[in-house]
């Protein structure tokens, strides 16, 4: 060990497998440094609503220093992590090296546009406040420019194109289907926003392709029912900010949003050893990286398998791991020899579908419509962090199932941009 009074921990990602690994070392005898490039924790989920006015940044995100300020072995930095000295054991910053005996990599995943990184200026995806804040940017000036434009560049600027299939393309599609024939249907006067043409384009044979078929089914004809041209088994060929290419058809759209693929960031796509395709850590079958027992990589950063089955990149998943690699670290300082292998425990799966359908598939039980819906609701809700957001939350979305609105439509420019 260190010269320390207690092993040093870093812990590099204040996500949820990152803030899940510090919650869980509370009462060990250890020094913890959580490093995370942005000074708060980001509940992803619910991004889209972000991006689609229905909820304000402030009631997903919360400051990191407030989260853990009861907890007296934190402390946190807000720098970017560059690089990892394995042999040195630091992790190097843009404000300098932090030592460490135990090591925690929780830095979650980027966007993946399958080895086409020129797609991503036009087809933005949604992993950070940033981006959600972007596409509600592009989505609502993009009705904005419609009201002033020729009627002939009209199809394009409010035709909206999301591309991927999974939960947030789902979700995504399906507010701002909503978005435009409810919260804007009756604010213009040169345009009819319940016109707009929203596409959901899925490489698969079916959209959310983790749930059984009969809920992909039900999730496809509930997004058709709201205004959603769902297009399976299509594949995007090329993109640029006039539109997009589906093998031989060319539709022009100005809003393309990318929720396809991820790939690992570069801190865990660097780490020595074995990656899969996405760049991810193939890791021990205790989280710890092969080779040094005293790194962990956890959530999205890792290629997670139990009994040959990976393991989804999605928050329950990412939090167990976070909590399993910090029972490691205390059980090693407590002279447990050994290392524990991770079991993962699937909570199941849901999506929202606009406002009154939703898809639920916990074990056998199957969820679908407004009772799928409001579990989809209450479920989110209760892993938010602190009673006041889940008031704010609830509430907002008590306002807008009542009134059909969205009171965070705000364009927010930033320097240098126009519409």
């Amino acid at each position: 060990m260190t010269e320390s009074r207690h092993p040093r921990v870093v812990i590099v990602g204040g996500g949820f497998g990152g803030l899940e690994a510090a919650r869980t070392l509370t009462k060990a005898p250890v020094e913890i440094t959580l490093i995370d490039q942005r000074n708060y924790h980001l509940f992803q989920p619910l991004l889209y609503q972000v991006a689609t006015a229905a909820l304000s940044p402030s009631e997903i995100a919360w400051p990191l220093r407030h989260v853990l300020t009861r907890q007296a072995n934190v402390r946190v930095v807000m720098t970017r992590a560059q690089t990892v000295d394995l042999e040195t054991r630091r992790v190097v910053t843009a404000d300098g090296d932090f030592p460490y005996d135990y090591l925690i990599i929780a830095t979650g995943a980027a966007h993946s546009y399958f080895g086409k990184p020129q797609w991503e200026d036009a087809a933005p995806g949604l992993k950070s406040l940033e981006d959600a804040t972007e596409l509600r940017r592009r989505v609502l000036s993009a009705f904005e420019r419609a009201e002033t434009a020729p009627p002939s560049e009209r199809p394009a600027l409010l035709t909206f194109v999301i591309v991927g299939g999974g939960a947030t393309g789902v979700e995504m599609a399906g507010a701002v289907a909503e978005l435009a024939r409810d919260a804007l249907s009756r604010d213009f006067r040169q345009i009819n926003p319940g016109q707009a043409r929203v596409l959901l384009v899925e490489a698969g044979p079916r959209v959310l392709p983790v749930l059984a078929e009969d809920l992909s089914a039900y999730a496809a004809k509930a997004l058709n029912d709201i205004g959603v041209e769902v297009l399976t088994g299509t594949m995007v060929t090329s993109l640029d900010d006039q539109g997009v290419d589906l093998g031989v058809t060319r539709v022009p759209s100005r809003t393309v949003i990318w929720a396809a693929g991820v790939a690992a960031s570069p801190l865990a796509a660097n780490l020595a050893g074995e990656h899969d395709r996405a760049g991810r850590a193939k890791v021990a079958p205790d989280l710890s990286l092969p080779g040094h027992p005293e790194v962990f990589v956890v959530g999205d950063a890792a290629a997670i398998a139990v009994d040959g089955k990976p393991v989804p990149g999605i928050a329950p998943a990412a939090k167990q791991a976070g909590k399993h690699a910090a029972r490691q670290i205390a059980a090693r300082l407590a002279g447990a020899a050994g290392a524990e292998p991770f079991r993962y425990a699937h909570a199941g799966d849901l999506a929202t579908i606009g406002r009154h359908a939703a898809v639920v598939q916990i074990g056998k039980t199957r969820l679908t419509g407004f009772i799928g819906w409001a579990f989809w609701g209450v479920a989110h809700v209760y892993f938010l962090i602190g009673l006041r957001n889940r008031i704010a939350v609830a509430f907002d979305w008590l306002w807008s199932w009542l009134t059909r609105q969205r009171n965070i439509r705000l364009i927010v420019q930033h320097r240098g941009q126009d519409n």
